[in-house]
């Protein structure tokens, strides 16, 4: 374990973390299936981009990434940990910044960068499904 990680506060918070996953999510998978189902074919956190995408068409140059509500701070859901307060603070806050330093990045270069939080996957799945295939449709055409 990192030295800059502070120790779990209990077995069930050491649990919940462990657990949590940087790839093949619950999220992606919704949205990857669905894609896929339409007939979309796409990459997969493509190391070779920055940030790695949870979804990208390179060829269009179309970035996907499916925020976590609490990874990402959520302006909406997310609600700071009553312990490491500090810990949690700066991590989350150097995730918000990293967030923004990918989406200009990609802006700067032209691509198509679409952002889609958590609650918005699980809330409605068909409304961002659609979107990215409407971006697809719309650079296919170009």
């Amino acid at each position: 374990m990192s030295k800059n990680v502070p120790k779990a506060s209990s077995q069930a918070v050491f649990k919940t973390m462990s657990g949590n996953r940087g790839k093949d999510t619950k999220l992606e998978l919704m949205v990857r299936h669905a894609l896929w189902k339409d007939g979309y074919r796409y990459r997969k956190n493509n190391r070779r981009l920055l940030g790695t995408p949870d979804i990208s068409f390179p060829n269009l140059k179309i970035v996907v990434f499916l925020d976590s509500c609490y990874w990402h701070g959520c302006p909406t859901h997310f609600k700071m940990p009553k312990t490491n307060t500090s810990f949690w603070h700066q991590k989350i806050n150097r995730n918000i910044e990293r967030d923004y330093d990918i989406s200009s990045h990609y802006s700067e270069e032209g691509w198509t960068l679409l952002r889609f939080w958590e609650h918005e996957v699980k809330n409605d799945l068909d409304r961002v499904v659609k979107t990215i295939e409407y971006f697809v449709d719309e650079k296919k055409k170009q």
